[in-house]
Parts: structure tokens; sequence; C-alpha cells
């Protein structure tokens, strides 16, 4: 009952914010179907220093295994001296495999240079020589692998995808594969082939369902705290955030959306000002943005323009995703005026809320999860 009736305030709420007079019977049956979020109870780990080994970008050579010599080798028995090629086939060396692997959260333990075992020789009495072992590297899941010439090769996008980095070579044959009714004591044999060596560049893409951009000092790490349980460093300094944080956001009806965090741009970060936009490739798998502007900034609206244009500098097609404005810090006096500037001149939802009081994240939720909803169904249409 608690719950219906809660469900039915924040329904109402957007109603009037939309300028919409609905019964409240008409309010108590629509909000009866809106999935609300969950915030728990269960206290929060400790602030700890956010990790200096992230790394989201990563270069190496990867080198696979040669492959085995064949081997020239003449059978001799006690009855027959001469009985024949019995010369071996060399064992394949192996390759450098990438895998998806859920625990891994940063390209920082990828080695520089990878090589994979080389197979063994062959042997006399027709032994084949051992297959070399296949190296496995474990990668995050979203990660994006390039040539050396920057040419995209594939991208790891499930749990347990993985791509052969380098192929190992193949063993050479033995004399006794080219013995024939006609040449019968061959005296050849192949040397096993070399491996693959490759240059690659892995990025690390953040797979996440909705993305927050802002400047610094915006709020987006305060928010991101307010609506999950990761825990961002928070600080008046700016680029306190120099790595992206994903959160867990938990709805009653058992769905879970992830939301993620990225270092603040500023304008110019095209132009490699601040920290530059590289970070941008982790919203690049986002279905929808949140634009988080500072309402007590002199002109919030002038902060979302360019936000938009540091996107469309960097990828053109950011610009059709769904998406959102929130205004944050609405407990400040200037801020009110400043989100009904916003309201005035947007043509998008707009949402003000104080990530530090709580205030308007529920209706903030209401509003990601209705993108989310509409985006996958939207999807498993197309599929």
């Amino acid at each position: 009952m608690v719950l219906l009736q809660r469900m039915t305030y924040c329904v109402q709420r957007l109603y009037i914010q939309q300028g919409l007079n609905i019964p409240l019977k008409m309010v108590k049956r629509h909000a009866s179907k809106i999935a609300l979020p969950v915030f728990t109870t269960k206290p929060k780990g400790l602030d700890v220093e956010e990790p200096s080994y992230f790394v989201d970008w990563h270069a190496c050579v990867v080198s696979g295994g040669k492959g085995g010599d064949g081997v020239v080798s003449f059978a001799s028995t006690r009855h027959n001296q001469f009985a024949g090629p019995d010369g071996g086939n060399g064992g394949s060396g192996g390759h450098v495999i990438f895998q998806v692997n859920e625990n891994v959260k940063s390209l920082a333990k990828v080695p520089g240079q990878v090589a994979a075992v080389d197979g063994r020789n062959g042997a006399k009495r027709n032994s084949q020589g051992k297959s070399g072992q296949h190296t496995f590297v474990s990668v995050p899941q979203g990660t994006v692998f390039y040539s050396g010439d920057g040419e995209q090769l594939t991208c790891l996008d499930e749990p347990n995808d993985y791509y052969v980095g380098a192929h190992g070579g193949k063993g050479g044959r033995g004399n006794t594969a080219f013995a024939t009714s006609t040449f019968v004591a061959p005296r050849i044999a192949e040397k096993g082939a070399m491996g693959e060596k490759n240059s690659l560049q892995l990025e690390m893409r953040i797979m996440a369902d909705a993305g927050m951009v802002g400047f610094p000092n915006a709020g987006k790490s305060s928010l991101l705290r307010a609506i999950s349980r990761a825990r961002p460093l928070t600080s008046e300094q700016a680029f306190t955030t120099r790595s992206a944080h994903v959160g867990m956001v938990q709805y009653d009806d058992h769905e879970q959306v992830s939301v993620a965090d990225i270092p603040g741009l500023v304008k110019g970060s095209h132009e490699s000002k601040g920290l530059g936009f590289s970070f941008l490739r982790h919203i690049m798998k986002c279905t929808c943005l949140l634009y988080v502007l500072d309402l007590s900034s002199d002109d919030p609206w002038q902060q979302y323009e360019d936000l938009r244009h540091e996107l469309q500098q960097y990828n053109s097609e950011l610009m059709t995703r769904p998406h959102a404005i929130v205004g944050n810090k609405i407990d400040l006096l200037s801020s009110k005026s400043n989100f009904q500037i916003i309201q005035a001149k947007s043509d998008v939802p707009a949402f003000a809320i104080s990530a530090t009081e709580g205030t308007g994240i529920v209706e903030l939720l209401i509003h990601v999860r209705k993108m989310y909803d509409t985006m996958k169904s939207s999807q498993s249409v197309n599929v």
C-alpha cells in the first residue's frame, strides 16, 4: 500500500510537470504499471582511492607459436634392415587467443608482448610432435581490436567471446608423408611454418545502458553514488574522476540498468584541452545519454550546447541517441531560475535534481527506465 502511494505521488508529479490534469483514479492505474527504482539499505563500502592502474587503451605485439619440423628417418628392424621411412610430422604452434573475462575490468594486465608455445618436432617411428598450447589473454567485455594501421578488426561484446590475435604455424611433414610407390625412400621433410606476428591496439569500451556526460564538478559522480552502490571519488577539485565508473540501478521488478560516469569534458576537449575526449569511447555502446548540468553556474544552457558540440566532434552518431537533461544542484538559490530557462529552451525532457539531497532522483530514474525499455523493445523488433 505504501509503495502504491509512493508510485502514485511520483506519477502525479510527472503529470503536473507536463501540465496534465489527470483524475486520481487514472493516476493510480498508471502508477501500478511503472517500475520504481529500489534504493538498498545495505551499507556501502568504504571510500577508497581511485586505482591508478586503470587502463582503457593498450598496444601489444602477439606472436603465434612456430610449427614443429618434420624429420627424415628410416626404420631398421631385426628382420628388415630397410623397412622404409618412418619420420613423423611436427606439431602445430599454439594460437594467441583473447577471451572475455567478466572479472577483468581493465587492460592493465595485458602484456605488451605475447608469444604462444612452439610445436615440437616430429620423431622417428612415425611419432608426431606435440602441438603447442594456446595462450589465453583475459580482456574486459567490450574490448575493441584494431590493427596496427587503425583498422577495426572485431569487438568482443558478449561474455566468453574470443578473438584469435595470432595463429600458430602448421607443423612440417616428415619424410613418411612423401613416400609413394615409386619414391620409396624420400630424404626430404618440411620445416614447420612460422606463426603469425601482429601488432594490435586494444580499446576498452565500458558496457552500460546509460551514459552521463558533463563538465567537471557538475555532480556526475555524486549522482552515481546516489543512485547505485558505485563509489567514485567526489571532490571540489576539477577532474577528480579520471577513469570511467559504472553503477547498477535496481528496480522493483528486478530489472537492472547500468549507468556509466565518464571524466568531465570542457569546451575544446576535441582540441586536447582538459583531459581530452578520448573517454567518450565508453559511451559509444550506451543506448541513451544524460547531460548533467550545473544549475548554479552562470549559463547552464551554454554547457549543454558545448557538450553537444564536443560529442558531435567525436562521433556525429551520438547526436541521434535518446537523451535527457539533468540539472543538478537545484537546492542552491540561483538554480531554480536557471532551470526555468533550460525548460523554456529545451525540447527534450529536463529534470531538476540535487544529488546530495536526493531531490528529484526518483522521477529521473523512472524516465531512465522508460528510455531503456523503449530502446530494448526497438532492438528486439529489429532482431
